[in-house]
């Protein structure tokens, strides 16, 4: 297979890579397209590869004991998955569902983990991506405790709206419910606030985005800080 060039890659930590840190690594990546529902990694199952998103939104999805669901964080282009590799654990501790379809490039868990040991500038970016992602999680973390279920969709719509190319996200009401940890009834009644507000149009298995701006000022405090974050972690690295 041929080893694709950096300027065809739409992932942001490998474009962000120097060209001969990533002419390194490039043959250890494989491409793929994944379906909507796939298990990128499972809970308490080894971690067999990273993958690197260059269309479509993944979901890291934590359990509890008695099966209760809901989501820690969404990933996309920005980043990769699952970032606990670059610590060298073994094991996945969530469940890692891609939301939307799309396509990465996927490496497998030894030779990334040769490449954190060996290129610097590999390791760097990786573990960069890894404190933006923790900052991410503690935003959602916030928000479910404080905000509203219609600020949180306002957010969570925002964060989809960031990864996808144009302004259609292909989501059910169903996949939202999971990813809010609310019943259908309650994000049926926050999509008819949004739409009303013209924010945005909810169709069967479609939202599209009509008002970005009116949307970020109706999410307020819950959107925005880790956005800044990841990029001035991301800026001035080499």
């Amino acid at each position: 297979m041929a080893v694709p060039s950096q300027a065809s890659i739409d992932n942001q930590l490998l474009t962000l890579l120097p060209e001969p840190d990533y002419r390194q690594i490039a043959p250890d990546l494989d491409s793929v397209n994944v379906a909507r529902g796939a298990l990128l990694a499972t809970a308490g199952d080894p971690i067999e590869h990273v993958y690197y998103l260059t269309s479509g939104i993944g979901s890291l999805v934590a359990s509890t004991p008695e099966g209760n669901r809901a989501e820690a964080g969404i990933f996309g282009r920005e980043g990769y998955i699952p970032t606990s590799a670059a610590m060298g654990v073994e094991l996945s501790v969530h469940d890692v569902i891609m939301q939307i379809e799309g396509d990465a490039y996927r490496m497998e868990f030894t030779a990334f983990r040769k490449w954190m040991d060996d290129n610097r500038n590999f390791a760097k970016v990786m573990i960069r991506c890894i404190e933006a992602f923790s900052i991410q999680l503690t935003y959602t973390a916030i928000s479910n405790a404080v905000h509203g279920v219609d600020e949180r969709l306002a957010r969570w719509l925002l964060m989809c709206h960031d990864r996808v190319s144009g302004d259609e996200i292909p989501l059910t009401h169903e996949f939202i419910s999971l990813m809010l940890a609310v019943r259908r009834p309650s994000v049926t009644t926050a999509l008819h606030v949004l739409e009303g507000n013209g924010f945005i149009r909810s169709v069967r298995g479609n939202i599209i985005i009509r008002n970005r701006q009116a949307l970020e000022e109706f999410a307020r405090d819950a959107y925005g800080k880790p956005e800044a974050e990841y990029q001035r972690l991301m800026t001035g690295l080499f």
